[in-house]
C-alpha cells in the first residue's frame, strides 16, 4: 500500500494546512510512503470541480468536508466519483441544511447541492413533516441527486449531538460498486453506538455510549426473519446471493443474516443444504444453498 497510496490534503485556512503539514511530518514511518503527502491551502470552489471534471482520476476515496454547505454541489460530487474505482464521502451538515431550506439567502447553495428542481420539490415538502419523516425526506431527496449522478449505493451514518441527542451531521457513503458498498458498511455497523440483536444503528450517540438501553427500542432481527420468508417465498438460493439481493439500502450486515437463516432452519422455517447437522456447530458458509417454502 505505501508503494501505491496518494494522498491529497486542501484547506482554504492556511492555518489549518500549516497545522496538518506538521502533524503528517511528525508520523512515524511517514517517510516510507513512496508518494509524500500532498497539502494544498486553496478554496474548493467551481474552479476545483472544473479540474477534477476535465481529468481522469485513479481509483479513490474523496472526502468532502465543507464549511457548512457552502461550495458543496452534485457537480463536484459528480466529478470525484465519475471515474472507476472513485468513490466519495460527503460531510453532509443535516443541522444547517435542513435549516437553510428555507432561508432565501442560501437558496443557492441549496440549490447547488440538490438540484434546483429536487430543492423546489423538497421545500414544498419539508414544512408539513415531523422531524423523523424530514430527515427522511432530506436524505431521500440527496438519495435521488446523487443516483442520478451514476452512485447507486448510498450509505448515510447519522451523528447525533451530546445535547438533547438532536440529529447533528452524516457521514454520507456514494459508490457505484456494491463491494465498496459491503466495506464501507462493515465499518460503519462496528463505528455504530449501538446494536439492537447484534444489528447495528448506523448512529453514533453520546449519550448511548454513557447510559445504553437496558432493552431495545424495536427488535430488528425478528423483522428480517419476518421479511425474508415473505420476499424469498418459494425460492432456492446461496447464502450469499441472498445477501447481495437484500441488504442494499437495510441496517443488516452478513452477520445478521447468518443469524437469522440459523434461526429460521433451527424453526423449520426453511431448509438448508448441508443441513445443520453437517456443518459445523453455529457456522452458516455463503455457498449454502437456502429453500424457503
Amino acid at each position: 500500500m505505501r508503494e501505491m497510496l496518494i494522498t491529497v490534503f486542501s484547506d482554504a485556512d492556511p492555518t489549518n494546512t500549516e497545522s496538518l503539514k506538521k502533524a503528517i511530518d511528525s508520523l512515524p514511518g511517514i517517510q516510507k510512503l513512496k508518494y509524500e503527502p500532498e497539502v494544498r491551502t486553496e478554496i474548493v470552489d467551481e474552479h476545483i470541480t472544473e479540474i477534477f471534471s476535465s481529468i481522469k482520476l485513479i481509483p479513490s476515496l474523496t472526502f468532502l468536508d465543507p464549511w457548512g454547505y457552502k461550495g458543496l454541489s452534485y457537480q463536484l460530487i459528480n466529478s470525484v466519483i465519475k471515474d472507476w474505482g472513485c468513490d466519495c464521502i460527503v460531510f453532509f451538515n443535516y443541522n444547517r441544511i435542513n435549516m437553510g431550506l428555507g432561508n432565501d439567502l442560501v437558496k443557492k447553495h441549496i440549490d447547488a447541492l440538490f438540484g434546483e428542481k429536487r430543492a423546489a420539490n423538497l421545500r414544498a415538502k419539508v414544512s408539513t413533516l415531523t422531524v423523523s419523516e424530514r430527515e427522511e425526506e432530506i436524505l431521500t431527496t440527496l438519495s435521488g441527486t446523487l443516483k442520478e449522478l451514476g452512485g447507486e449505493y448510498i450509505l448515510p451514518f447519522r451523528f447525533r449531538g451530546g445535547v438533547g441527542n438532536r440529529i447533528s451531521h452524516h457521514l454520507v457513503f456514494v459508490t457505484k460498486h456494491q463491494k465498496g458498498y459491503d466495506i464501507m458498511k462493515n465499518i460503519m455497523a462496528k463505528a455504530s453506538s449501538s446494536h439492537y440483536q447484534e444489528v447495528p444503528s448506523f448512529e453514533y450517540s453520546p449519550q448511548e455510549t454513557v447510559q445504553p438501553y437496558l432493552l431495545p427500542p424495536y427488535l430488528p432481527l425478528d423483522n428480517l426473519k419476518n421479511e425474508l420468508t415473505k420476499t424469498f417465498a418459494g425460492q432456492s438460493l446461496s447464502v450469499l446471493e441472498l445477501y447481495d439481493k437484500h441488504n442494499v439500502g437495510t441496517h443488516f450486515i452478513k452477520k445478521n443474516y447468518k443469524r437469522a437463516l440459523r434461526e429460521l432452519e433451527e424453526n423449520d422455517k426453511v431448509v438448508m443444504n448441508p443441513p445443520a447437522d453437517e456443518r459445523r456447530t453455529g457456522t452458516l458458509g455463503d455457498n449454502v444453498i437456502v429453500t424457503f417454502p
